[in-house]
């Protein structure tokens, strides 16, 4: 795969507060910040209008606002800061590599400078829902509103289908939805955020397959693979699940999932009778 464009701010002086000793939070030091902001270009390189690019002036005066804004103990907090303002106040940035130089560190030990460097980006994540409690289609909406955030944007909903119970039956019918995120949350990160949503509208774990308020659950995040004790990505139960393939297809029918490496559709027409 190609790399993408990018546009790049080489060193940018910035003078701030940052650092774990007193004296440095009250006389400052020089920062020098560099970024380069990945994005299409090829509009403006045919317009050769502004408007269709990313303002580079802006931006560096953003990236010395942020610095200056608050007060870290750390470079690598200073820098999980900035990357994702930039981020967040320009959408046409897919992604950001950002390293910070702090050329004044209090070593007391000959160097030119220390530095970090992060790279951070937006994710296109998919999660399936559910609810066969109470009101199901306003717990579905109150948990896609929840959803939608200032590092998380809901880009696509599905329809609200109906679906039988499956594990333990002896439950009412499901309302199960599919939505496709534009996230900077990391999975276990957007796993706190589910979590949260799920408390928030009065789920309880009581019985493993029991009716529940909501349900959230992850079922891709990128092309990403994870098992930790906390988290399984693709969720792994999903293939084996019209409840959640069928919504999903509507959404994302040529997402791949990336063990299987088959497409939703094609996971979803396996199932069908």
């Amino acid at each position: 795969m190609a790399e993408m464009d990018q546009i790049r701010i080489k060193r940018l002086e910035v003078f701030a507060r940052h650092g774990v000793l007193p004296k440095e939070n009250t006389l400052g030091q020089k920062f020098l910040i560099s970024a380069d902001l990945y994005c299409d270009t090829r509009t403006a390189g045919k317009t050769d209008d502004l408007k269709d690019s990313v303002n580079y002036a802006e931006v560096s005066e953003r990236i010395k606002e942020s610095a200056q804004e608050k007060v870290f103990s750390l470079i690598e907090r200073l820098a999980e800061y900035v990357a994702e303002k930039i981020l967040i106040a320009y959408p046409q940035v897919d992604k950001i590599r950002l390293e910070i130089e702090k050329p004044w560190a209090p070593v007391q030990l000959p160097l030119e400078t220390v530095s970090v460097r992060i790279t951070r980006e937006w994710n296109t994540a998919y999660l399936s829902l559910g609810s066969n409690m109470g009101d199901r289609e306003q717990y579905l909406k109150d948990a896609i509103a929840l959803l939608e955030e200032e590092r998380t944007n809901v880009t696509a909903v599905s329809d609200f289908i109906e679906t039988e119970p499956v594990g333990y039956t002896k439950q009412a019918p499901f309302l199960n939805a599919a939505v496709a995120l534009r996230t900077l949350r990391s999975p276990e990160e957007l796993l706190e955020l589910s979590a949260s949503i799920e408390a928030k509208l009065g789920r309880e774990r009581v019985m493993h397959w029991g009716p529940r308020t909501i349900d959230l659950d992850i079922v891709l995040y990128g092309e990403r693979i994870i098992q930790t004790e906390a988290l399984t990505i693709p969720h792994i139960e999903m293939a084996k699940r019209l409840f959640v393939l069928e919504p999903l297809a509507q959404i994302a029918p040529y997402a791949v999932h990336p063990a299987f490496h088959k497409t939703i559709l094609e996971l979803r027409d396996a199932l069908l009778p």
